[in-house]
């Protein structure tokens, strides 16, 4: 029964996917549009009846998506937290932790457990080591992390772009090619709020793959995939059998995607030459076992996928992780870095 309504959600997601990002819009997309008018008219009224946000003890930098699905968001926070280290802020992230079992205030810890955390903020700390704290209260979230980590003198929030509750410094909202596909909110469409005709003021646009896909002014910071490395050396933050991706050509190998957009990913791989069999898996779902066939040779993976199977006890088949980053352009990091008051001064040790 469970594995009947499962595949049911999955072929569901798989015709609402193909409806929202086609370029022109059809007949189911037209008759879903009065669903899509009550939505926004709620979101609107939610907007206009909430409470205004209370202030943070530092800035907040707000990274997040107008659409539904994966953006390429977490890399740019990743390159964003990593870029603020390098021009000598220290920056602490909070995020919703979307697919967690609680919803309260917690601190990711430095061996987090994805079930209690989400995986993505476990993988953001995992990449950055820096203080993470997840919460449904965002608000909350950077008044917990700021509480505990008084050194945090800037706050990057892992998407939030609608949580009105959290007050912000900055937006940066993040498209990948598919931009904003059919251009009508949910459900007939990928938009979770319209798209605006202008930025604000201090919002900016990220454009994750290689193209600006959007009427909206932004760079292109596009993602690419790293060197190959096994599950072990990936958790451990090591690069022993580090392998270049053009060593697994020729292979048998299984690509795991349990993201928001699986089918970017199996392209990228495609494109570097590899010859893989497919395997999505719903965004953020959560592995009891291995979910690849008995008999698999090896296995490809994203980071999301690999901090959940890094759990497991016991995978036998050769599992490779291939992170995938992007670079802020140097510009738009000015532009940041310039709302923000200078970084204070390290202590040097005598």
């Amino acid at each position: 029964m469970a594995a009947s309504t499962a595949s049911q959600r999955g072929r569901l997601e798989n015709w609402l996917t193909k409806t929202w990002w086609r370029p022109s819009r059809g007949l189911a997309a037209w008759a879903m549009r009065p669903l899509s008018w009550l939505y926004g008219g709620l979101a609107a009224m939610h907007r206009a009846l909430a409470a205004p946000a209370a202030p943070t003890p530092v800035p907040v930098f707000v990274v997040g998506n107008l659409v539904v699905g994966g953006t390429g968001k977490t890399p740019v926070v990743v390159a964003l937290v990593q870029a603020l280290q390098a021009a000598g802020h220290r920056p602490g992230v909070i995020s919703r932790g979307h697919g967690r079992r609680g919803t309260g205030v917690l601190a990711v810890a430095a061996r987090p457990d994805p079930r209690e955390v989400g995986d993505e903020p476990a993988l953001i700390q995992l990449r950055t080591k820096v203080p993470v704290f997840v919460g449904r209260r965002r608000a909350l979230a950077a008044a917990a992390l700021c509480s505990a980590h008084p050194e945090v003198d800037v706050i990057v929030s892992d998407d939030g772009l609608q949580h009105r509750a959290l007050s912000r410094n900055v937006e940066l909202i993040v498209f990948d090619d598919r931009g904003a596909g059919n251009g009508l909110l949910l459900p007939a469409g990928p938009l979770r709020q319209p798209l605006p005709r202008a930025l604000a003021p201090h919002s900016f646009v990220i454009y994750s793959g290689r193209k600006v896909s959007t009427g909206l002014p932004g760079p292109i910071a596009p993602r690419t995939l790293g060197q190959a490395l096994p599950l072990a050396s990936w958790l451990a933050g090591s690069r022993v059998g580090e392998q270049p991706l053009a060593a697994l050509r020729g292979r048998r190998l299984t690509a795991l995607a349990g993201i928001g957009a699986p089918e970017q990913f199996f392209a990228a791989l495609e494109a570097a030459g590899l010859t893989i069999e497919r395997l999505a898996c719903r965004d953020h779902a959560e592995y009891a076992h291995p979910p690849w066939p008995a008999g698999t040779a090896e296995v490809v993976t994203t980071e999301k996928d690999a901090i959940k199977l890094a759990r497991l006890p016991r995978i036998t088949t050769p599992v490779w992780v291939l992170p995938l980053d992007c670079a802020l352009p140097t510009e738009l990091m000015r532009e940041l870095l310039a709302l923000l008051p200078a970084p204070p001064p390290r202590k040097t040790t005598p």
